[in-house]
């Protein structure tokens, strides 16, 4: 049997870099900046970390990326890659490390510096075995979501104006969070009706419903739960720890097999299934106050949301999207006001304690996505909704205890995905 895992590893230190096109910064300056803030908000010295994880999927090829911009002094330096998951599993193989009591104190760091590759989007090498800079045909990131979304719309009767109105609900949401968030990459709001008569990508996924690639980095500092006061006597009080984790990689068959239906993500649901068995929770609609899901096109976070088990497959519209019921309190009249809903839609908003606040750091859409990056950057938003200590006011929670991030890398139909959740420690509820 498994020794239990819940509330072993705490997170005692975070930082995070502004993400976007950061022409003025290289890679090394985003992981020195975000390990920075770590180290400085765990009130530790770079000399007491005794083995790093380093997430990249495009930034660096082996351990020597991150120890070379940091100046670490020999240390074990690992390079993690696990496509668009690398930021969550990072995180995870740091947490394992400790837990095992291999080591004592560590830093996760994920980076990406996608603006310098030279392409508008992901890297093409990811895709093509050609290496070059127009993509195989139906092999883009916005041609497979598509073919989720119409999947989606046909098998749960939203038709194509429903479809895009629903998924469109979702980006306005995130930007009008992404907005209030100093380091998010798109500080914009948006209107349902201007994420309607935007640009086509891939039918029926426009300009705003697709995140952008961005630059960006962040870090964690971990150490075993029961080493806090050694290592950071000052965050007694608000110090996070890991509730569970889980990493599901699928058989990949899915895009070769007629009955693969695109419209649930299985490799989420086995993922949330182990995370979900760690932590204790039965419920995740009810017992979850906040989740960062990997929004990289709308879709995948409608879908998300139902793999995540927050409502029954088919339901998200109706049950989640429609009702606000995954907005922050103090935005959901106005964000619903910027779809163009009516009064009485207005007044069915449902009570607070009903509400699982998704993405209200702007998720992936609207604060950006380098690939090695995002997964750090959803779990530092929970961390700074529990401590109370988000930078922006407005977008602080009430009451924050428990949070889930999750990362998801590959296309539909052959998918990694990774989830941790986290929390106040047991001794603080």
């Amino acid at each position: 049997m498994t020794e239990p895992f819940k509330d072993k590893v705490a997170i005692i230190g975070m930082g995070c870099t502004p993400f976007g096109e950061l022409w003025d910064k290289d890679v090394d300056d985003l992981m020195v900046d975000a390990t920075t803030e770590a180290l400085e908000d765990a009130g530790v010295a770079l000399k007491d970390i005794e083995a790093v994880w380093a997430g990249t999927a495009n930034s660096g090829v082996n351990g020597s990326a991150a120890s070379a911009p940091l100046q670490l002094q020999y240390v074990p330096v690992t390079r993690v890659e696990n496509a668009c998951a690398t930021g969550i599993e990072t995180i995870r193989n740091a947490a394992h490390a400790l837990a095992a009591g291999v080591y004592d104190i560590v830093l996760a760091l994920g980076f990406e510096k996608l603006k310098d590759l030279g392409f508008a989007g992901l890297h093409p090498g990811k895709l093509s075995d050609k290496f070059h800079p127009i993509y195989p045909a139906g092999g883009t990131g916005p041609g497979r979501y598509a073919l989720a979304a119409t999947r989606y719309f046909e098998r749960y009767g939203l038709g194509p104006v429903g479809g895009r109105r629903t998924i469109g609900r979702l980006s306005v949401k995130s930007h009008y969070s992404g907005a209030r968030n100093p380091k998010a990459h798109l500080k914009r709001e948006i209107t349902l009706e201007q994420v309607l008569k935007a640009p086509m990508i891939a039918w029926p996924l426009g300009l705003y419903d697709c995140c952008g690639v961005t630059d960006g980095a962040s870090a964690a500092i971990l150490c075993r739960a029961e080493d806090v006061k050694k290592y950071a006597p000052h965050h007694r009080d608000d110090y996070i720890t890991i509730k569970g984790m889980g990493v599901a990689a699928g058989p990949g068959w899915g895009k070769n097999k007629e009955e693969y239906d695109f419209t649930h993500w299985t490799e989420t649901v086995w993922a949330a299934k182990q995370a979900y068995e760690m932590a204790g929770i039965t419920n995740p609609r009810k017992e979850l106050d906040i989740a960062e899901i990997h929004d990289c096109f709308s879709i995948a976070e409608l879908i998300a949301m139902e793999s995540l088990g927050f409502c029954e497959r088919g339901r998200a519209k109706q049950e989640l999207i429609d009702i606000g019921a995954t907005i922050a309190p103090q935005f959901r009249e106005a964000v619903m006001k910027k779809w163009d809903a009516t009064e009485e839609e207005i007044k069915q908003l449902p009570d607070p304690e009903d509400v699982l606040v998704v993405n209200n750091s702007g998720g992936l859409k609207s604060f950006g996505h380098p690939v090695g990056g995002s997964g750090g950057r959803e779990v530092y938003e929970i961390y700074k909704q529990i401590q109370r200590k988000v930078e922006e006011p407005s977008r602080q929670l009430d009451n924050v205890k428990l949070g889930l991030a999750h990362n998801q890398g590959g296309h539909p139909g052959r998918f990694v995905c990774g989830i941790i959740i986290a929390g106040v420690p047991e001794e603080r509820l």
